[in-house]
């Protein structure tokens, strides 16, 4: 019992215990994303399905596209401009790289929406823009889901730069650009008049629970398999450690040698014989 007692048994067992303590924290962590994740998923599920109603009705006098919205089945009518249109770069859709193309819509209160038109596969062995298709001229009608702007922790991916941006972060374009944008943006489903056939829809979102249940499981098996440690090497340092778990040396070492070999008799033995 004495050895466990000693400074660096005690170290030891504390920074099993803090592993274990540590482990236990990640794994409430990893379940309490997914209960963010979950929570996230009904409200995606629920704007989805919602019926199509106009930008502006669900933004309200804020013109911010937040949380609650995301997803959320929107329409804006209004005229493209064309001149402030961006590129954003570095997109990828089923394993394709490419480009996607936003153009600003101007909406008849004033405001203005960022509008996603699709995506634009680049060419074999080229990283070079393809063209773009020309967006409508008079009024349009766009019906899409609105997103959340983009944001990162890089400012050259959010302030666009000859006309193109690694982000879609409305209120950094509007800053550049001095326009008076709805913070969010709207991927285009569909179109009035219709869309150039060149786009490609972006897919929908993914709905699922994500890897955080498996990587709880991990972190809590991660914590007993600590506890469980500690407690087995404790149990076998004791019973190793106890009398009973010791025979004495003489008995397992048998009767004392005095010199003797099994082919010889006793030293004296014929000693002054003729």
């Amino acid at each position: 019992m004495r050895k466990l007692l000693t400074l660096r048994w005690l170290t030891a067992a504390a920074m099993i215990v803090v592993l274990a303590i540590i482990c236990f924290v990640l794994g409430e962590w990893q379940l309490s994303r997914l209960g963010e994740r979950r929570e996230r998923n009904d409200v995606t599920r629920s704007n989805l399905a919602a019926t199509p109603a106009p930008v502006l009705d669900i933004v309200g006098p804020d013109k911010v596209v937040g949380e609650a919205h995301d997803w959320r089945t929107a329409t804006a009518t209004g005229t493209y401009d064309v001149s402030r249109q961006l590129v954003i770069r570095y997109r990828n859709v089923s394993d394709r790289r490419g480009f996607e193309i936003v153009t600003p819509l101007r909406l008849a209160d004033g405001s203005v929406l960022l509008v996603d038109r699709g995506f634009l596969p680049r060419g074999n062995n080229s990283s070079e823009v393809p063209p773009i298709p020309a967006a409508p001229t008079g009024e349009v009608t766009v019906t899409g889901r609105l997103r959340r702007s983009e944001r990162g922790g890089d400012t050259k991916g959010v302030v666009p730069v000859d006309g193109s941006a690694r982000l879609i972060n409305a209120p950094a374009i509007a800053e550049a650009t001095g326009q008076p944008l709805i913070d969010g943006y709207l991927l285009a489903d569909s179109q009035q008049p219709a869309a150039d056939p060149a786009f490609r829809r972006l897919p929908p979102p993914e709905i699922d629970s994500g890897p955080h249940f498996f990587y709880a499981l991990q972190w809590f098996l991660f914590a007993l398999l600590a506890l469980g440690g500690l407690v087995y090497f404790t149990r076998r340092d004791v019973r190793d450690g106890s009398p009973e778990s010791r025979e004495p040396e003489a008995v397992a070492a048998g009767p004392a040698d005095r010199g003797l070999r099994p082919d010889r008799g006793h030293p004296d033995s014929g000693a002054g014989l003729d």
